[in-house]
């Protein structure tokens, strides 16, 4: 039985207070004896989406707990009809705006799960993040209103006529927007991927959001790119269909050089390279070949393989300076060493 005073506000206050502070204990135990436990078994599971449900669902439990009790207590008061309606509208709403929020956290993760799966690890943009959370905030929102009694066929039919105009009056922005959601869901370009375009922009892509593409040059500026010019060029992605990259490193020996004992002298040191330097493919096997006779001497090249376009300049640094220490202990003149342009062709 609740404690009984002669005022009945009071009485209802305690009884309110008395029911909400137990749902309040009931959800909290329903997380530390039931949730607590289904956690710990997420550990065995791929993913981390899972992980993010139920930190999501314990950390809103004690909340709709509250608004369960406020529901079961709203019956013990002296409200109306529309009164005691609107209470259990606003509960529920609340409610389902908790569960929104819930819903919309584990389906960005999942997205973020999967879609790393299938482009190979590569994180996903924020703009696909973005998008998912906004849909179903969205939905969300319109189920709020629906149980507010609130037709949503116009505000929908309004929409459609208001997004007429403003696409309209929007064209730069939505243009963007709809160039980026295009480039991200091709996964012809992926975060991290390493790209030259046509109107000279090159780097390491970082992020894509609703109006711009974010790429890291090689001097580690930050380069600001409208989707809407990305889906446009012509682009060459040096990261795809694999981020390994082989490149050509070409000497010119003095005339007379002994060309077998520089192949083994090259190879030697080449794997030395692959195999010890940061960036190298370690189970590559580098290869040289003499390409031809110039005025300056005999021209040759080594085959390199990289882990991505921008572990080619730390391998060449390597190689060139190995070399020529290796050269000169072993006798053999050089005249001139170059490296081909990126994108050139292996010999």
């Amino acid at each position: 039985m609740p404690l009984q005073t002669e005022y009945p506000i009071l009485n209802r206050l305690i009884l309110t207070a008395l029911i909400t502070g137990g749902a309040i204990v009931v959800a909290m135990l329903v997380n530390l004896l039931v949730l607590r436990r289904l956690a710990s078994l997420t550990r065995y599971t791929q993913g981390t989406w899972d992980d993010v449900l139920f930190a999501e669902v314990r950390k809103r439990m004690p909340f709709w707990g509250l608004l369960v009790g406020l529901w079961l207590s709203a019956g013990h008061w002296a409200l109306t009809d529309d009164w005691h309606k609107f209470v259990s509208r606003l509960l529920a709403a609340t409610l389902v705006i908790s569960v929104t929020l819930t819903i919309a956290a584990v389906a960005t993760r999942m997205v973020a799960d999967y879609g790393q799966r299938a482009t190979h690890g590569a994180p996903v943009p924020g703009l696909v993040g973005n998008m998912v959370r906004f849909v179903v905030i969205t939905l969300g929102l319109l189920i709020v209103l629906n149980g507010f009694g609130v037709e949503i066929t116009p505000i929908l039919a309004a929409f459609g006529v208001g997004g007429l105009a403003v696409a309209l009056a929007l064209q730069d922005p939505l243009s963007n927007l709809f160039a980026g959601l295009f480039v991200t869901v091709a996964g012809q370009l992926r975060i991290g991927d390493y790209v030259r375009m046509d109107f000279g922009v090159e780097g390491t892509i970082t992020d894509f959001n609703w109006h711009s593409t974010r790429i890291t040059a090689p001097s580690g500026d930050p380069i600001i790119v409208p989707n809407s010019r990305i889906a446009k060029a012509v682009v060459t992605n040096f990261s795809m269909p694999s981020r390994e990259v082989g490149f050509t490193v070409e000497f010119v020996l003095a005339p007379g050089a002994d060309l077998a004992k520089v192949e083994q002298v090259t190879l030697d040191v080449a794997r030395e390279v692959e195999r010890g330097v940061e960036g190298g493919v370690v189970a590559f096997e580098p290869q040289i070949r003499v390409l031809a006779y110039v005025d300056l001497g005999i021209r040759i090249a080594v085959v390199m393989r990289a882990q991505s376009f921008a572990d080619q300049a730390l391998l060449k640094h390597e190689l060139l300076k190995r070399l020529d220490a290796r050269y000169r202990k072993e006798g053999v003149a050089v005249a001139r060493a170059a490296m081909l342009p990126p994108g050139t062709p292996p010999a």
